[in-house]
């Protein structure tokens, strides 16, 4: 179910998104990242990789720190982006439902889904497995396996970064050093996965052709 409760009690959270949509005035969103703090993080940590990949794709990033599936959710029905008319989106959330059960887990992101395509008839959805973390990897490795029955292969599609994410000593490989969050090797590894799915799906950019400021 949406929340607004956590937005209630910090309402400076809201500011990345408002000003990232706002930056879309007048103009549509070719690709929308949906997500928390790790999504988000495609603008700091990882901004040379966004700026190189994303950003001539007209791609938006709806994420928030700290967001839980159900914030997700909220933000979805209350931001005026379903004017923007994305033709892919790209979904990674869940991470932060640390106290659900896997299924719990899934069945929020999965309402998330549902929620994407409903604003957006006939976009394709790239859902991408929830990344390795200290905190709580068993969990989280639990809800990837359902999460990946979601994809059919023609409306959804699921990208899996864990084997790509391999251990190392007490982390994974592109995580920074709280174990939780892609540090700049991770954006661009995250990003080296993503693009051949996305190039199927949305034709690149024609060279030459001076992108929308």
């Amino acid at each position: 179910m949406p929340d607004v409760t956590k937005y209630l009690n910090n309402p400076d959270l809201l500011k990345f998104s408002t000003a990232q949509v706002a930056a879309f005035n007048g103009r549509d969103a070719d690709m929308i990242f949906i997500g928390d703090s790790i999504t988000q993080g495609w603008r700091s940590r990882g901004e040379a990789v966004w700026q190189a990949n994303f950003a001539p794709r007209n791609a938006l990033d709806f994420g928030i720190s700290g967001d839980q599936t159900q914030h997700v959710l909220w933000r979805m029905e209350n931001y005026p982006i379903q004017r923007l008319h994305p033709k892919v989106a790209v979904v990674l959330i869940g991470t932060n439902n640390l106290h659900n059960t896997a299924p719990e887990i899934a069945d929020g992101v999965k309402a998330v889904l549902t929620k994407t395509q409903t604003m957006y008839p006939g976009i394709k959805i790239i859902l991408v497995s929830i990344m390795p973390n200290k905190r709580a990897n068993d969990l989280m490795m639990a809800a990837n396996t359902i999460l990946r029955t979601f994809a059919d292969g023609q409306t959804i599609y699921y990208l899996d970064l864990v084997p790509l994410m391999t251990p190392v000593g007490d982390n994974w490989k592109g995580l920074g050093a709280d174990h939780l969050h892609p540090d700049a090797d991770g954006y661009q590894l995250w990003a080296d996965a993503l693009l051949p799915l996305v190039n199927k799906l949305l034709p690149p950019p024609v060279l030459g052709v001076p992108v929308q400021p």
